[in-house]
């Protein structure tokens, strides 16, 4: 059974840093790619961030290039994203989601406000 735990979210500043993580077990987690969306009510998610396999190529949407990083650690089952410069527009629902299958975590929500 596929389970992915995200963690990590919360309310932040504008200008603030929040990092995200989420724990794979269930599938061979080093042989997928990995990736984050988002959400905000009454729109569809959207793709934040993709990584592959090992973690040697990733891809950001343009709305988050240059402040958020998206890394993995196969050894620990786990994927990263690191949110820097965090603006009133990145407040959403985060996902994480495995590319195999396409099965999703639970989402975590993520306030910028001051």
């Amino acid at each position: 059974q596929v389970q992915l735990v995200e963690s990590g979210g919360g309310l932040v500043k504008p200008g603030g840093s929040l990092r995200h993580s989420c724990a794979a077990s269930g599938f061979t987690f080093r042989s997928y790619s990995m990736s984050w969306y988002r959400q905000v009510p009454g729109k569809e998610r959207v793709l934040v961030a993709a990584i592959g396999s090992d973690g040697g190529s990733t891809n950001y949407a343009d709305s988050v290039k240059g402040r958020f990083t998206i890394s993995r650690d196969n050894a620990k089952k786990t994927v990263y994203l690191q949110m820097n410069s965090l603006k009133p527009e990145d407040t959403a629902v985060y996902y994480c989601r495995e590319l195999g299958q396409g099965n999703w975590g639970q989402g975590t929500q993520v306030t910028v406000s001051s």
